[in-house]
């Protein structure tokens, strides 16, 4: 934000009255006097006042919504859009910014086109003395190019100064029409007061659509924020001041019009107060017009200063574009350049001419919008920083309360412009994001939340976890290495383990005493690999361990709790089957495991490529008793991944003599009842007879598996020491599985 934009506060030093005035004049707007009527109309008495209802359910939570957010905030120009960048950063605020500048926009030229139907008289008189009809692009277009000429020379000192006089033009004309006397006539279906009811309940969010806009206008006065003297004070105060007024006097009018007209009036009629209202002839038109050039003066002093906040933060992926928007002009910081493309745009809409079609366009942008503004707010209420700390509370379900109606009413509207609408706004965003980078982005409006959402998770979890025994088992996997960027083949495993069942949590040992050098480094690293798993789509959570020796960092590992809310029960060690050395330092640890009971793996990683079209091969032993189940279970999880779609799982069983049909029997008991994607045919049954060793049968069945899983025990490591787990040269990777209990398949 430019430095200017104080400096311009203080040039204009506007006040809260500013503001209300601002907001009730484009709230007591075009839709009042054109389009109210016909909603009652339409719609009936409980119908109207339903409408009135739902739009301020949605208004009002925006308004307090705004209102908090700007009591914690410092605000500047840019109203909303300043609001919400300076919360969650410029492409949250540039991505919303973009949609309130065209809402704006648009609103001008929907205020225009509804000004030019103040002149209905002079075209009926037009068509009846000259016999054709006169384009109301011929008040409309002028009426644009001048109000931008005033705007142009003028400035905001004279909008705001000119809706006061306005707002106060319009209290007068509504004071007269509730002052006016019901229709008369002698026709049975136009006798007045017949209106008490609720009529076409099919056709509601069709007229919700139309009459929406009617309501927006509660922001407009938060657009002045780089005007107003004190934004802190006067834009909660001003916003919810005219917003409670416009409810009370469109609730008013929903009485007033039901007990004056007929339907069948309120439904020809689209100037049907200019028959109530006392002059009405005269006043009605002239409210009209007052009424909708205000209107449309207010949205043309908001929509180019959102435009030109948004410029001003090179927030736009068009760097000469940024330039030429912020540009501003003589002593209170005019946005001209922003002022004069916001009429061009608005050009385009006035040469529509359909008041209709443009309060639908308006509606959507400005749901989106203040859906956005309570979503916001709502998540502030549970995950805001300590910085977070508004002067004015709102509450949390009415900021729920109001994102989810926004999002409701856009579907009841139109699903189809909706999911258009938001499709748009992600494209907006995803272009904001590639352009801004290093800027905050949507994951930091629920990074908060989020949190502490976790945190109270894990609080629950903790609390309530009274029986692990009866808990169906899930990997919590720890993994503890030096050589991250040397291989990373038991990164791809612990990536495999926590895709879609587990949890996984990688550690890059770095051996050392913890000081300002090591902890630099450890930055360093851990940045690079966090850049790499991202790359890879990982859900593996990444860390860095910094301790003296290997022991003392498993030490520290195994005791840290698991960020997942679960209690890490398995260990995964890792080394390379070229290096067999490195296998006594983990031998040297596989007691400090066992202690905490945790499941420990080895994993021996080769040079071969991982082909997974080879499949998994699980071998189980007659040893394997408490094995068998998780090395089964590894297999399954590894197969979940994306990256092992095309492979399968094939189970070898090493059996005495005599107990091969009992132990297929038994492994296809377990794979049916465990509901496993394991085919019969991929189960062999291996008697061990003859003078072939056990290490001998593996390697010649599973030298060219992706992945072989095989189970070791506590004393066969006693026995042979660190040749368990070296004497197979010439298979590929391998997983050896010790678990501290045997594993249900359920």
């Amino acid at each position: 934000m430019e430095k200017g934009s104080l400096s311009h506060a203080k040039a204009n030093g506007f006040g809260t009255g500013s503001v209300f005035f601002t907001a009730v004049s484009t709230i007591l707007g075009a839709i009042l006097f054109l389009r109210f009527g016909f909603a009652v109309g339409t719609l009936g008495f409980w119908g109207a006042i339903l409408l009135v209802l739902l739009g301020h359910l949605i208004t009002i939570p925006t308004a307090l919504a705004i209102s908090e957010l700007s009591t914690n905030t410092r605000v500047e120009g840019g109203g909303e859009y300043f609001i919400i960048s300076r919360s969650f950063g410029l492409k949250i605020g540039t991505t919303i910014g973009i949609a309130l500048y065209f809402s704006q926009t648009i609103s001008v030229a929907f205020y225009i086109v509804a000004f030019t139907e103040a002149f209905e008289p002079l075209f009926n008189w037009w068509q009846g003395y000259f016999g054709w009809v006169l384009p109301r692009q011929a008040i409309s277009l002028p009426a644009l190019i001048l109000l931008a000429l005033l705007m142009l020379k003028k400035g905001s000192s004279m909008g705001v100064k000119t809706l006061i006089i306005v707002t106060v033009i319009v209290f007068g004309v509504i004071l007269l029409f509730f002052l006016g006397k019901p229709i008369e006539t002698d026709e049975a279906l136009r006798i007045p007061g017949n209106n008490f009811g609720f009529f076409n309940p099919e056709s509601f969010f069709m007229v919700f659509a139309i009459c929406f806009p009617a309501f927006t206008g509660m922001t407009a006065g938060v657009g002045l924020s780089g005007d107003l003297k004190n934004p802190g004070k006067s834009i909660p105060l001003g916003t919810i001041c005219a917003t409670l007024t416009g409810m009370i006097v469109y609730l008013l009018l929903v009485w007033k019009f039901s007990v004056s007209a007929s339907q069948a009036d309120l439904l020809e009629h689209q100037l049907i107060m200019s028959k109530i209202a006392i002059g009405g002839a005269i006043i009605i038109p002239l409210g009209l017009a007052a009424s909708t050039s205000s209107s449309a003066l207010g949205a043309a002093l908001v929509a180019p200063r959102t435009l030109q906040a948004v410029a001003a933060d090179k927030s736009l992926p068009l760097r000469k574009f940024n330039i030429l928007m912020s540009r501003v002009r003589g002593e209170n910081r005019e946005p001209y350049n922003a002022t004069i493309l916001t009429f061009l745009i608005a050009g385009i809409f006035v040469a529509f001419g359909n008041v209709n079609l443009v309060a639908g366009i308006i509606s959507m942008f400005f749901l989106i919008t203040y859906g956005s503004l309570c979503l916001i707010s709502f998540l502030n209420h549970f995950g805001a920083p300590p910085s977070y700390r508004p002067r004015f509370k709102s509450r949390w379900y009415l900021s729920l309360a109001g994102f989810l109606l926004s999002i409701w009413s856009m579907f009841q509207i139109s699903p189809l412009y909706t999911i258009a609408s938001y499709s748009i706004i992600i494209i907006i965003y995803l272009v904001i994001e590639h352009y801004n980078k290093h800027q905050k982005g949507v994951v930091n409006i629920f990074k908060g939340a989020l949190f502490q959402l976790n945190r109270s998770i894990q609080v629950y979890v903790q609390n309530n976890n009274i029986d692990k025994d009866q808990e169906e088992w899930r990997p919590s996997a720890v993994c503890i290495s030096p050589h991250s960027f040397e291989r990373d083949k038991v990164l791809n495993l612990m990536k495999w383990i926590s895709y879609k069942h587990g949890f996984g949590t990688y550690f890059h040992f770095i051996e050392g005493y913890y000081s300002r050098q090591t902890h630099l480094e450890s930055k360093e690293i851990l940045a690079k690999l966090i850049e790499l798993q991202k790359e890879e789509n990982s859900g593996l959570y990444i860390d860095t361990m910094i301790s003296p020796s290997y022991t003392s960092a498993i030490a520290q590992v195994i005791q840290a709790p698991s960020i997942s809310g679960m209690e890490n029960n398995m260990v995964v060690f890792e080394f390379d089957k070229e290096q067999p050395e490195e296998i006594h330092r983990i031998l040297d640890n596989i007691k400090l495991t066992k202690a905490g009971d945790f499941d420990v793996c080895i994993f021996a990683g080769s040079k071969k490529q991982i082909k997974p079209q080879n499949g998994i091969h699980v071998w189980i032993r007659p040893t394997d008793i408490n094995n068998t189940n998780l090395m089964i279970l590894l297999g399954y999880i590894i197969l979940a991944h994306p990256d092992w779609r095309k492979s399968y799982i094939k189970i070898f069983s090493i059996c005495s003599p005599g107990f091969r049909e009992q132990t297929r029997e038994e492994l296809e008991t377990l794979i049916e009842s465990g509901r496993l994607p394991i085919t019969f045919k991929n189960i062999e049954i291996i008697s061990s007879v003859g003078n072939q060793t056990i290490t001998d049968i593996i390697t010649e069945r599973s030298q060219n598996a992706a992945l072989t899983i095989m189970g070791f025990r506590d004393e066969k490591i006693k026995e042979l020491g660190s040749n368990v787990f070296t004497a197979y040269d010439e298979l590929g990777d391998i997983l050896f599985v010790n678990a501290s209990i045997s594993k249900e398949i359920k």
